[in-house]
Order: structure tokens, then C-alpha cells, then sequence
């Protein structure tokens, strides 16, 4: 009896762990920190001192040339009819696509600053397994545009640097964006920096997912590369740079018959072929959703059905 009895025990208690870290990692909702909406903004203050009003002027310029030149390149491929939205000196063009099988969302984007480009999270409230639907997140905030964030909740590492703020500072063993408040942005190893030196060094927004696509306009993955044990061929959502303050958004369907979903190659290479200079994978599958005034425009699945799956947090333009 006592020979029977430990083996039943220890399975019991293995049991019960494993279901604890299962829970803990996939449902359990912890709270760090509620009303979480603050706005360091201090940076914006150095950035703009330091340009002059003719650095300003030739800034702007470019951007609007490099605008014209990046729809001229997406429009050798299959595109429908854009439509443009307007909204505090924010100008999003919205079109979409048909490549490698699969329906492609692109909105392209120019700030008259960073500091336009937000983030938000599910319920205003920073912690682990709180989740809502983007529509819902975007919604509550106004915005006039969004895409889903990098869903650091199911995380316990990765930097994470919202609006200015640092809510995680615990690398992790993925590439960090950062998006700095000049309007740049650059793909850094999750060891390179600490989540202050970043803040110092004038970042805005920190997301650690990935991994980069694109850097100098060439291809970072290779054409097997994946994101842990996902398919191939997957709903996407990704954000590049054209120019400073000049982005673009990705977002694909998959996994249903009209759309087959894209490998993080495909995805890269149909960035690279916009235009784009920077480019980095943000959370997809599932999550993957684009909502444009006041409707989600794409596809999102779940469980086999078109529904939007709840995330942590959204990157958003209003």
C-alpha cells in the first residue's frame, strides 16, 4: 500500500502543478496596474527644440515624397481603391491587397508627429490575461485607427514601454521595437538595453515580440522562419517605416478558404515590395485585427469562425 501510495501523491501533486501553470499562463487575470493611461511626453519636448523650423519644413517634404513613391511601388501590385481618412493632421490611406493566396490589409501612415501613434490596454489596466476585443479597446480610446499590439499579458518577460511609460523592464528572448519620438524606429536585441536607457535614449513605444522583418530594406528572417510552433502560413500583423513619421501597417488573413495566410517571409517580402525600410512582426494569428472608423475591416479568426480573439493591448491612431 505504501509503495502505491507515493507514486499516487506525486502524480496528484504534478497533476495539479501542471494545471496551476497551465491556468496561470492562460487564464488566470492578475491586475499590476489598473488605470493605466499615463503619458510620459517629456521627450517630445527635447525632440522638438532641437529641430529647427528648416529641419521641420525639409522633413515634411520628404515624407510627402516618399508617400507618393510608396504608392506608386504598391501599385504594381493587386490593390482595390484606396480610401483616405483625415484626422488631426494624421493622414491614413487604407487599401487592400490579394498576394500569395491570402487577402492583405495595408494602411500607410503620416503623423505630423510620433506622438500620435498610441497605445492602449485591454481595460486601461496593465497585468497578465486581461483581454478585449480590439474593436473594444479601440472604441473606448476614439481611435480612428488600430491594429492589435504584441499581447504582452500571456508574457512574463519582454520589455514593455507604452506611451512613454515602462511597465516591464525584464528582457526576454525576442527582438524589441522601438519607436523613438523623432518618428523612427529600429529593431534591438532584447539584451542591448534596459527599459530606462531606451526611455532616455528617447523611445515612445517598446513592443517585444518579432521578430524583425526588415532592416536597411533587406529581409532579416529566413524563408523557413517561424514564430514558435505556429504554421507556416498564418493571419499576420506587422508594422514598418517608410520614413520618419511615415508608417505602414500590415495586417493579413488565413486560415479560411478565401485566404491561405502568409509565412513571415511572404510578409516580408510583400513589406519590402511596398516601400518599406523597417519592419516587425507583431502579434497573429488569431489576434490579427485591423479596424479603420469604426468597423473591423478584416478577417479575424477564431477557433475556425470569423470573430475577434481578446488581446492585451492595441496600437492606435485618434
Amino acid at each position: 500500500m505504501k509503495h502505491s501510495l507515493f507514486p499516487l501523491c506525486y502524480g496528484t501533486a504534478l497533476v495539479l502543478f501542471t494545471a496551476y501553470l497551465a491556468l496561470d499562463t492562460f487564464v488566470l487575470r492578475t491586475a499590476y496596474q489598473t488605470d493605466a493611461t499615463q503619458m510620459n511626453t517629456a521627450m517630445f519636448d527635447t525632440t522638438e527644440a532641437e529641430q529647427t523650423p528648416t529641419q521641420a519644413g525639409t522633413q515634411a517634404a520628404h515624407r510627402h515624397r516618399s508617400g507618393g513613391e510608396a504608392q506608386a511601388g504598391a501599385g504594381s501590385q493587386s490593390g482595390s481603391d484606396p480610401s483616405v481618412t483625415e484626422t488631426d493632421g494624421a493622414q491614413i490611406t487604407v487599401t487592400e491587397y490579394e498576394a500569395y493566396d491570402t487577402r492583405i490589409y495595408v494602411a500607410d501612415v503620416l503623423l505630423p508627429s510620433v506622438q500620435a501613434l498610441k497605445t492602449a490596454f485591454a481595460e486601461d489596466t496593465y497585468g497578465r490575461n486581461i483581454t478585449a476585443n480590439t474593436s473594444e479597446i479601440a472604441a473606448a480610446h476614439d481611435a480612428v485607427f488600430a491594429v492589435n499590439g504584441d499581447y504582452y499579458g500571456a508574457q512574463e518577460r519582454g520589455i514593455v514601454i507604452r506611451n512613454g511609460v515602462i511597465y516591464r523592464d525584464t528582457p526576454g528572448t525576442n527582438d524589441v521595437l522601438c519607436i523613438y519620438a523623432d518618428g523612427t524606429m529600429q529593431v534591438v536585441s532584447p539584451d542591448a538595453c534596459t527599459a530606462q536607457e531606451l526611455v532616455d535614449s528617447g523611445v515612445w513605444q517598446a513592443f517585444s515580440f518579432g521578430p524583425g522583418l526588415l532592416a536597411n530594406g533587406e529581409i532579416t528572417v529566413t524563408q523557413d522562419q517561424e514564430v514558435g510552433k505556429a504554421m507556416a502560413s498564418n493571419p499576420r500583423t506587422a508594422i514598418g517605416q517608410i520614413d520618419a513619421n511615415h508608417f505602414v501597417f500590415v495586417v493579413s488573413d488565413g486560415r479560411t478558404e478565401e485566404s491561405a495566410g502568409l509565412s513571415l517571409y511572404e510578409l516580408a517580402q510583400f513589406m519590402q515590395e511596398l516601400g518599406v525600410t523597417t519592419a516587425y512582426n507583431l502579434d497573429g494569428g488569431g489576434s490579427s485585427t485591423m479596424y479603420y472608423n469604426e468597423e473591423v475591416i478584416n478577417n479575424p479568426t477564431t477557433g475556425g469562425r470569423i470573430k475577434e480573439r481578446g488581446v492585451s493591448d492595441i496600437v492606435y491612431i485618434g
